[in-house]
Formats: structure tokens, C-alpha cells, sequence
């Protein structure tokens, strides 16, 4: 027996872009679109989607102040903007910090400030706005999760915002918004999405059907994540990165992430960014693995058949080795001095992970073995 619900309407295939102006009118006639500094300018994507939008007779402003990691101010600003338009639908164009940025300005239409609501999981309100999001990257799975990754200024804290209303209505996964996307990027957030079936599958709140998706999503991305390494960019591999990812995403929405998730939050603030998610992750995996082979060996076994090995850390390990990620901490010139901040800063739900009690010795175990 299992209750799986994902209350996401998905859309997903090459060209569906064109839809979105019938999905944005829905919900709305004023629609704000939260995307970051310059990409989706640059690429042209910006302009595309509001003449999407323009045809289908929704107004539409551009907030496009977020940055890599979304801070509480710029959500603010983000806010006051929404507000000033009368936006009645946020649209999330990006990846997933955009994606994260739109779902916080539309849970925070009701609040003075996000900075408060950063850490915790919201009851659903009436003034919270539809989002729509629409990824531009395969890896975050933020298009279909009821979550938003901020860092508040005011504390010099990274968590989630968490709640029902996170909910996009409507995601529109155009896998060809990915085909630009630059190769380290591809990569950083390839990774991710393959930590999330991981995760997924390993998790306690795992069931059945997660354990189906982990296991289609692994098979997709590992051999697509090598070809996208040795240089592959067509169609192919980017169709079944996006749909990798997707199924990725819908096991976070319903299994959630483990500790790994948790550790790289945990890494940067707001003074020092630190590296991105998925190269985060990255360094955090092989330790992680390792000592999670002590705890859940027989479950490792069966995500490692997925991968075609017995091994789950040595079969993540030579996947790293294969797409290039392979720094580890103190090459960001991290040392031991800060693992006990890592440490402290963790916040979110710790017992959704394998370990039993994954207390502050493990974790700064996983940190040391990251440097």
C-alpha cells in the first residue's frame, strides 16, 4: 500500500514552450517572470517566453535580480514588485535557484518579509500565487517540489522554505531550453538529479513507487551524464537528461532528499557562496556512501544493479571520475576549521536519511573525509 500525490500538472516534450501562455492565462492575466542576472536574456529565452505570454493575452513584468544562490533581500524586492504590478501568476524561468526564487515570492505575497519563513513549512494560504515553472537546466527537480532553497541575510542562513502552496500548478520541462545550456552547468546539475534518484531510493520515506523512478531515473542519467561528458550535446542526450531529472524531482516531492542534501545547504552563506549544489554534492557523495554501506548494504546493492555494479560508492566514484567532477573541499579552500560551522548550520529533517541517528560526529566525520 502506498499515497502518492504530485499535484504538479506536468508538461513535458520538445516545443511545448509554446503552451505556456495558454497555462500562464489560467491563472491569471498579469504574471511576473522571475528568472536570474543574464542567461535567459542572453539566450534569447527571455523574450521568447514574453511574446509566448503576450499572445495569449497576459501582461507580463521581469524580475531579474536572482542571484545563483536566491537571497531573502532579492526575494523581497521580488515581492514588492509582484505586489506593484498586480501579478496574479509567478512564472519560474531558470534553473532551479530561479525556480526557487518564484515558488518564495509567490509564498511570500502574504508576508512582510521571506526572512522569517526561511527553516520552516508553511500552512496554505489564500494570498499565496500560482506559480508555473518552466526549468532551463536538467538537475534541480525544483519544477515539481513544494520547496524553495533561500539564504536569509538577516540570520546568515541557507534553508527551505517548505508548504503545500510551493506546489508549481503547471510545469513546462521544454527539454530544448537545455540544449545551450553550458557544459559544466549540464554536468553540475546532471549530478544533482542523479543524487536525487539516489536519494530517492535510499531514503526512509522511500516506497515502492519512489523506488521504480530512482531506478529508470539512474539507468537514464548515468549513461547520458557520460556522453554529455565525452562532448554529446544532441537531442538525445538532452531529452533523456530532462526526463531523468523530472523523475528525480518527483522523488523529492514525495520521498524527499537524505543528508547529502542537507551538508551542502549547510556549506555556504551568504559572505561565501561555496560551490554549486551538484559539485557540492559531488564532493559529499563518496563519504556519504561509504558510510552508508554500514547501514543499508542490501539497499546500496540494489541502486548499485542500476548502475550495472554490486559496488554503489565505487560505481558513483567512477561516474565522477567520468564527468569530471572530482574536487573536493579544500579546493575551495575549505579546511577542518570549518567543519564545525558546516555543522552548525544544518537545518531541515535529518531522519530521512539510512543512518539511524545521524548525529554531529557522523556528519563532521563525512565533512573531514570531503576536504
Amino acid at each position: 500500500m502506498f499515497d502518492f500525490h504530485v499535484p504538479t500538472r506536468i508538461v513535458f516534450g520538445r516545443g511545448c514552450l509554446e503552451e505556456l501562455g495558454t497555462h500562464a492565462r489560467a491563472w491569471g492575466d498579469h504574471a511576473l517572470i522571475v528568472c536570474g542576472r543574464s542567461a535567459m536574456r542572453t539566450s534569447g529565452v527571455l523574450a521568447r517566453v514574453q511574446a509566448i505570454l503576450a499572445t495569449a493575452g497576459v501582461k507580463a513584468d521581469v524580475c531579474d535580480r536572482i542571484s545563483a544562490n536566491p537571497r531573502s533581500d532579492e526575494v523581497d524586492a521580488a515581492i514588492r514588485q509582484a505586489r506593484g504590478f498586480g501579478a496574479r501568476v509567478v512564472v519560474g524561468l531558470g534553473g532551479g535557484s530561479a525556480l526557487d526564487a518564484a515558488k518564495a515570492v509567490a509564498v511570500g505575497m502574504g508576508h512582510e518579509s521571506v526572512t522569517g519563513l526561511v527553516g520552516r513549512t508553511l500552512d496554505p494560504s489564500p494570498d499565496s500565487l500560482p506559480v508555473i515553472a518552466v526549468p532551463t537546466t536538467a538537475g534541480s527537480g525544483a519544477e515539481v517540489t513544494k520547496g524553495a532553497i533561500v539564504t536569509d541575510v538577516e540570520r546568515d542562513f541557507k534553508s527551505g522554505i517548505r508548504g503545500d502552496d510551493l506546489f508549481p500548478k503547471v510545469t513546462v520541462v521544454d527539454p530544448s531550453l537545455t540544449d545551450t545550456l553550458p557544459h559544466r552547468i549540464a554536468l553540475d546539475s546532471g549530478f544533482d538529479a542523479m543524487a536525487h534518484a539516489v536519494e530517492g531510493f535510499l531514503a526512509r520515506r522511500s516506497g515502492e513507487m519512489n523506488k521504480a523512478l530512482s531506478e529508470r531515473a539512474i539507468e537514464l542519467l548515468a549513461p547520458a551524464l557520460r556522453r554529455l561528458a565525452a562532448g554529446d550535446t544532441g537531442t538525445e542526450v538532452r531529452d533523456t537528461m530532462a526526463f531523468g531529472a523530472l523523475l528525480g524531482g518527483v522523488n523529492v516531492a514525495t520521498a524527499s532528499t537524505c543528508l547529502p542534501h542537507r551538508m551542502q545547504q549547510a556549506i555556504g552563506t551568504a559572505e561565501r557562496v561555496g560551490p554549486s549544489h551538484g559539485s557540492g554534492l559531488a564532493m559529499l557523495y563518496p563519504a556519504w556512501l561509504e558510510s552508508v554501506e554500514h547501514v543499508a548494504g542490501d539497499e546500496t546493492t540494489a541502486v548499485a544493479r542500476s548502475l550495472g555494479a554490486t559496488d554503489l560508492r565505487h560505481a558513483v566514484q567512477s561516474l565522477l571520475q567520468d564527468i569530471g567532477l572530482t574536487q573536493r573541499l579544500s579546493d575551495y579552500g575549505y579546511g577542518a576549521d570549518d567543519v564545525h560551522g558546516f555543522a552548525d548550520r544544518i537545518s531541515g529533517n535529518l531522519d530521512n536519511d539510512p543512518h539511524p541517528e545521524p548525529g554531529h560526529s557522523l556528519i563532521e566525520t563525512i565533512y573531514l573525509r570531503s576536504l
